[in-house]
């Protein structure tokens, strides 16, 4: 999770619900969980969404930063 993420409770509710975490763990769990194909499937999909945001604010920055054109002299 992101610390944008934690402001911004849309973010968060795109990425996860409540029903998709059904397996709270316990102290006495001892078996690594698994995750299954679902599971992995929805990782990916956020693990490309977040590369596309990345790569979105990577260019918003750009474009505030980009040194000033200069004009030509008359």
């Amino acid at each position: 999770m992101y610390i944008t993420e934690m402001f911004n409770s849309e973010l968060v509710q795109q990425h996860q619900t409540e029903e998709e975490d059904n397996t709270p763990l316990k102290l006495s769990d001892l078996r690594k969980t698994k995750l299954t194909l679902t599971q992995l499937h929805r990782l990916r999909i956020m693990n490309d969404v977040r590369r596309l945001e990345k790569e979105q604010d990577l260019e918003k920055v750009r474009s505030q930063y980009k040194p000033a054109e200069v004009a030509p002299p008359m």
